[in-house]
């Protein structure tokens, strides 16, 4: 494994801590507005910044709206909309590390990889530690929103294997740009089909609302994801993945710190199961990537 310089490790800390932030600043957006409808603005705010980025590539164009759609506007309003019925932002932090065991299982699935016992076993542990969160007491009211942040996390997995069929001749930049333009057209129709007084919402949501939305478009999208894609261009995957596991544990620290969250004997048990299990996938993982929220 190619160990990372300093600055540059320094550099994905910080990227983890701004992942980890995230979603609390979610967790305060969509609670002040439909979450769908939270989505829809921060990728139409995501596309007005990435416009300039912009290129039409022949011949890849239908795989990557498709990796676009699915690992832009479908992922992320069903995270959101998890985020707003789950009853903290711990247990949804655990739960979006799947994405590595879904990627992974796509992988096979798709693209015809091949793993072995190891993976295998983390794959296991990374779905054994979300199910332990899942049947803990409190949760049992609050099941959906933990299904819908594992449903997107399978959506954005779907997402991965697309843009590993498009390849590489995408920058971070042009590829985000193309992850919201290619979600306006989901989420603004899904908005106005499944939300309703999103004016009204507007009118009424505090200034920590907005505050919210412009840490997710500027911190966590063209800062964190960017600087992620950057490192993982310069350093092997396997340098880089496994230090994406602090995101969870900064989300679970900020809840505790910020938002008042209790942390379980199961939270802690599932947590560290689930980030064993990601954690032996991703240093097995010799190609794909994952990006935190």
């Amino acid at each position: 494994m190619t160990h990372l310089a300093g600055r540059h490790l320094a550099f994905l800390v910080l990227i983890n801590l701004i992942w980890g932030f995230n979603l609390i600043a979610s967790r305060i957006g969509v609670t002040a507005l439909p979450p769908v409808f939270f989505t829809a603005l921060r990728f139409t705010a995501l596309a007005v910044c990435l416009a300039p980025f912009l290129r039409w590539h022949k011949g890849i164009m239908q795989s990557l709206l498709v990796a676009a759609a699915l690992s832009g506007g479908l992922q992320f309003a069903l995270l959101f909309m998890g985020v707003k019925l789950s009853p903290d932002v711990g247990s949804v932090a655990i739960a979006t590390q799947l994405g590595v065991p879904f990627a992974t299982l796509m992988s096979i699935m798709v693209l015809g990889e091949v793993i072995h016992w190891r993976r295998t076993l983390g794959i296991a542990l990374a779905f054994a530690g979300v199910a332990l969160i899942a049947v803990r007491a409190d949760m049992f009211d609050h099941r959906a929103g933990l299904a819908l942040v594992a449903a997107s996390t399978f959506v954005g997995a779907l997402g991965l294997v697309a843009v590993k069929r498009v390849g590489t001749r995408l920058g971070a930049l042009e590829m985000q740009a193309w992850l919201a333009f290619a979600a306006l057209p989901v989420l603004w129709p899904l908005t106005l089909l499944l939300e309703r007084d999103q004016w009204q919402a507007v009118r009424a949501a505090p200034g920590l609302a907005w505050a919210a939305l412009a840490y997710t478009v500027l911190m966590s999208s063209l800062v964190a994801h960017s600087g992620y894609y950057w490192l993982v261009r310069r350093y092997p995957v396997t340098s880089v993945t496994p230090l994406t596991t602090l995101s969870p544990v900064f989300s679970v620290l900020f809840g505790v710190l910020l938002l008042g969250e209790r942390v379980t004997p199961s939270l802690l048990a599932g947590g560290l199961l689930t980030l064993v299990g990601v954690t032996i996938i991703a240093l097995r993982e010799p190609t794909g990537a994952r990006a935190g929220s």
